[in-house]
């Protein structure tokens, strides 16, 4: 994990195209403020996790099933 110190208003640049701008520090908490790509998903961690999550779920409930084929003669 590379750790970088950043003060209000300064940036941090991830590849060509995302930027992570330091917007407030107030005690223990800090806001960012992200500019990425729109084809870009940008989430707070739980909110990723959680949509990770639901997908497995999802995709484990449809493996079981699986497409019905039909027998033949039908």
């Amino acid at each position: 994990m590379l750790v970088l110190s950043r003060q209000r208003d300064q940036s941090i640049m991830i590849g060509d195209d995302i930027e992570i701008t330091i917007v407030d520090v107030r005690g223990d908490k800090v806001r960012v403020g992200i500019n990425a790509p729109r084809q870009v998903s940008v989430h707070r961690k739980e909110v990723y996790e959680a949509i990770r999550r639901e997908n497995e779920e999802s995709a484990s409930a449809e493996k079981p099933n699986g497409p019905q084929s039909k027998q033949a003669g039908q």
